[in-house]
């Protein structure tokens, strides 16, 4: 990585002058100041403000990235992060990406050396691995949380939770309850996040013998609405469902919304079962059946992680990535469930 001398040299200034000019303090010159700052975009240098924060006794910070904060989930889990470092005496700065990788990346390359002494990254569809990789690569802790498929480990320090043991779950439930008719809703396309949930689901469906029904997929996006419309678009095409798993429960608050809207009673016509267990979950009427996901134990696992990483921060591109597992994800039965045909 550049120097801030490599930069004075560059400049043919001293180092305090490009310090000054990078701060926007003191009596620096048009002139001077433009040169510097040509210096600093031909260099690509990014100031090292982590050295800076312990040189002049800051606060220290970890960065959480998250696709979504208008995602319950995240809240939930930057809050079980931020109880985490406070008690190292630690501060949390949390980035919100919108899913967008373009706004992404613009926060990773503000964290490199300057928002924070370590990266969490929460696990979303628009997370673009290789520019983590290559953060990493140049000496930022870097720990990815909540990886979907703790088997197939991505090339980063990971916290994983099995989510095809979770649509496992969900499945089981159901059918151990006597329904046959079962539709999905996701909350990502095929290809997205939630892909190894719908894939944990069609297993137990395998396994018990009952074939998928044809048109009771339905993909989408991971909120309420998306939700909604995918219960009505799900029950318009099979209206002889009697439940509907969805792969997160955002969209299973969703589908309880559609099946309110189409008059339908849950659980007695129609179960919806979820995955995570966020606060909502057990807040609406009827209480939704889901399947959590352990997101303190996550939160705290990932801490670990990045301590460890910022403890012995050296050369990381060449070592070997790490993997810890939280335990594994736990049936919640609530309100929304119940056998076919009964209340």
């Amino acid at each position: 990585m550049t120097t801030l001398a490599e930069v004075a040299r560059k400049a043919g200034v001293t180092g305090a002058t490009v310090s000054n000019v990078l701060r926007g303090r003191g009596k620096v010159g048009n002139e001077t100041r433009e040169r510097v700052l040509a210096a600093v975009r031909e260099l690509n240098y990014r100031p090292n403000l982590t050295a800076r924060a312990l040189a002049e006794g800051k606060p220290q910070t970890v960065a959480l990235v998250v696709s979504s904060i208008a995602n319950p989930f995240y809240p939930e889990f930057a809050l079980a992060v931020e109880q985490a470092v406070r008690k190292l005496g630690y501060f949390l700065v949390v980035c919100n990406t919108n899913d967008d990788p373009a706004q992404e990346r613009a926060y990773l390359d503000a964290i490199v050396g300057s928002l924070a002494h370590g990266v969490l990254v929460m696990n979303a569809d628009f997370v673009q691995i290789e520019e983590l990789v290559a953060l990493r690569q140049r000496g930022v802790p870097v720990v990815l949380c909540m990886w979907e498929k703790p088997d197939t480990p991505p090339p980063l320090p990971s916290v994983a939770v099995d989510f095809f043991r979770a649509g496992m779950v969900a499945a089981e439930h159901l059918i151990k309850l006597g329904h046959r008719r079962i539709g999905a809703v996701l909350g990502s396309e095929l290809s997205g996040n939630h892909i190894w949930r719908y894939r944990g689901f069609c297993e137990a469906m395998s396994r018990a013998g009952i074939d998928l029904i044809e048109n009771g997929t339905v993909c989408g996006h991971d909120t309420i609405d998306a939700g909604r419309n995918a219960g009505h678009a799900l029950l318009a095409a099979v209206p002889d469902l009697t439940a509907i798993f969805a792969t997160n429960d955002l969209p299973a608050l969703g589908v309880l919304q559609a099946a309110a809207d189409l008059g339908l009673d849950v659980p007695g016509d129609l179960s919806v079962i979820g995955i995570t267990d966020i606060q909502l979950a057990h807040q609406v009427r009827p209480a939704l059946t889901t399947v959590a996901v352990p997101i303190q134990e996550s939160a705290e696992l990932a801490v670990e992680m990045i301590m460890q990483m910022m403890r012995e921060k050296g050369p990381e591109g060449s070592a070997p990535a790490m993997l810890r597992e939280a335990s594994v994800p736990r049936l919640v039965v609530r309100a929304s469930t119940a056998r076919p045909g009964k209340g």
